[in-house]
């Protein structure tokens, strides 16, 4: 079976942060790595949240307004239905209530559902861990120096994130990257993936060059190229 091509911007954004981050890397020892994910997490666990809740609360207007669900099992037995005893009632609520658990979590197997419905608080903690766990995984201690960096964008959760090495961050504070991230932000906005990591990744270099200016022999130990995963 083929493996499908992920691709979530186009060929000419692919070229222009590799040439921006070419360019960056000419005036410093840093190594800028670029990548960019449709979404950094599936949620799973906010869905099974959702349908535990929504459960809940069902069955708990069941205990609450005991009489207009009595009365609705009336009708839909025909009103020639025995009355429940209490352990049947009980087992008639349970019933509903597992009924809703797994209509909602079907309904919430739509992602883009599942996703307008997780907290801004948990996307960005997800984003900002997903970044951490590629960069240990292809950028930590992976230069001689310890001066590389990710530039990390999740596009459905509209999050980016900047996470640096040792040498790197010992230098330079977070908030240093913010005009950088500003940037990124901007032109994403305006429907510019490209352009707007390009920038982001032209003023990384800038902070780079004045903090580890290009040495003599320094050379290039990650790759230049944007990745998608």
């Amino acid at each position: 079976m083929a493996l499908r091509k992920i691709s979530h911007v186009s060929e000419a954004d692919h070229r222009i942060v590799t040439d921006a981050v070419a360019d960056a890397e000419r005036g410093t020892d840093g190594e800028i790595v670029t990548i960019i994910a449709a979404q950094s997490d599936g949620y799973d666990d906010v869905a099974l949240v959702w349908a535990s809740v929504g459960a809940f609360v069902a069955m708990s207007l069941v205990a609450l307004f005991p009489a207009c669900y009595q009365g609705l099992y009336q009708t839909l037995t025909g009103g020639w239905g025995a009355e429940p005893t209490a352990n049947q009632w009980l087992g008639i609520v349970l019933a509903f209530g597992a009924l809703k658990w797994i209509g909602i979590w079907i309904i919430l197997l739509w992602r883009p559902l599942r996703l307008a419905l997780t907290p801004h608080a948990i996307k960005a903690g997800r984003a900002r861990a997903r970044a951490i766990d590629l960069f240990k995984v292809g950028t930590e201690a992976k230069t001689v120096g310890r001066t590389g960096v990710v530039l990390y964008v999740s596009l459905k959760e509209h999050r980016a994130d900047i996470v640096a090495d040792e040498a790197i961050a010992a230098k330079v504070a977070p908030e240093v990257w913010g005009e950088a991230m500003a940037a990124l932000i901007e032109r994403i906005r305006a429907g510019q993936p490209g352009e707007g990591m390009a920038e982001a990744v032209r003023q990384m270099g800038v902070v780079l060059a004045e903090h580890f200016p290009k040495s003599d022999n320094n050379p290039n130990e990650l790759c230049d190229r944007l990745i998608e995963i």
